[in-house]
């Protein structure tokens, strides 16, 4: 055992293994699942669904996260927001990480087989090898398309969700699939472009990088409008009413205004708020989509 992890207490062992499955990713990830299993019925979810499914979901996630974490340690290791990464940092070595990711994987897949049902497992494998294998090998350091192709991983969470407590994709499924597939792309490009040398030093092929700042500027800005357009869908098939139509309308102009900032008046600040407003946008928006789901008020 290497200097770096002979004499961890327990606790710090237990903290870095937890850090590497990324929480504050897998929280968004674990809070539109369980928006999805709420939208999926018109009352209460069955708490058996909502327990062993937002475990499942959850575990998966994390899992998924640690493998991530597992190949892309050296470029994690040559850039600023992740060189403190238990990997990086020799906190935990890869086989160890390679064992955890598998026991926690397996136990959430398990759950979801033996407590929820089949499809919403064999998605939420997929959904593993989405992201931990086609995004994070093969998508990542190929194409600066990565972040598109593979945000369809990412997309999947409410419909796992959805399909944990009714058995079944069904098209409002999709729709909050396809929101979050239109929010990708502006989100991380928004981070990409402020921390471009970083990607460019780790030799990641991210738009910025491949195609320069003027090119990403732009496609933030399209794909915003595209996002804005997806988001009114909820309102116009009826799945949602007049409060999700309010607070999208607010929240997409507030992403509006910053896209077009972004474009004609770019600086890594407004980049850099962009990122962190995208993040409050999502959660705003599916949190407004659960409220209007249980109060109501046709247009």
């Amino acid at each position: 055992m290497s200097s770096s992890l002979a004499g961890q207490p327990p606790v710090s062992r237990i903290q870095q293994f937890y850090q590497l499955t990324k929480p504050r990713v897998v929280s968004l990830i674990v809070f539109t699942a369980v928006i999805g299993m709420f939208l999926a019925t018109p009352g209460m979810v069955p708490l058996h669904a909502l327990i062993a499914g937002t475990l499942g979901i959850a575990l998966t996630a994390g899992a998924a996260a640690a493998v991530n974490c597992l190949v892309e340690q050296k470029i994690d290791a040559v850039m600023a927001r992740t060189r403190g990464r238990p990997l990086p940092r020799g906190r935990v070595t890869s086989a160890e990480t390679l064992l955890f990711a598998g026991a926690v994987g397996g136990a959430g897949l398990f759950i979801l087989y033996q407590w929820v049902n089949a499809l919403t497992m064999w998605l939420t494998l997929a959904t593993f090898i989405g992201y931990a294998i086609v995004y994070t090998v093969i998508l990542k350091p190929m194409t600066p398309q990565n972040i598109v192709i593979g945000g369809a991983s990412g997309a999947m969470p409410p419909v796992l969700g959805w399909t944990a407590v009714t058995g079944q994709i069904a098209p409002d499924a999709l729709l909050l699939f396809l929101i979050i597939f239109a929010w990708t792309p502006p989100h991380f490009w928004a981070l990409a472009l402020y921390r471009k040398n970083e990607y460019a030093k780790a030799g990641v092929p991210m738009l910025p990088v491949t195609h320069g700042d003027k090119f990403t500027r732009l496609h933030v800005l399209f794909y915003t409008v595209i996002l804005t357009a997806v988001t009114l869908l909820p309102f116009v098939t009826r799945m949602s009413g007049a409060i999700y139509l309010g607070a999208a309308l607010v929240l997409d102009a507030v992403y509006l205004a910053y896209a077009f900032r972004i474009y004609f008046a770019y600086s890594d600040r407004v980049a850099r708020q962009a990122f962190r407003y995208s993040i409050v946008y999502l959660s705003a928006l599916f949190a407004a989509l659960l409220l209007d789901h249980y109060f109501r008020f046709p247009l």
